[in-house]
């Protein structure tokens, strides 16, 4: 058995975990709740795993990454784009 498909398979777990959030958010259009710090703190160590991916050429690592970041981000805006509503 390859390594690269347990790395695949939990690629897909740990970033799956990240979409009901996002529905969540997206849904209730509310961010209350939701910390921008974890999410930022979050952000930089997916960035980091990105990174790390790269240099040992591991697509499972850089896929997860890449798409973990993407909905990591769609929070982030979504949070901003709330407080900025709540401020008019």
């Amino acid at each position: 058995m390859d390594v690269e498909i347990i790395g695949f398979i939990a690629a897909i777990l740990t970033t799956s975990a990240f979409v009901p959030q996002v529905l969540k958010v997206w849904k209730s259009k509310s961010t209350m709740g939701v910390s921008v710090s974890m999410y930022l703190v979050m952000l930089l160590g997916v960035f980091l795993w990105g990174v790390y991916g790269y240099i040992i050429e591991s697509m499972s690592i850089m896929i997860a990454n890449t798409v973990t970041g993407f909905l990591q981000l769609m929070i982030l805006v979504l949070i901003f784009k709330n407080k900025n509503k709540n401020k008019d």
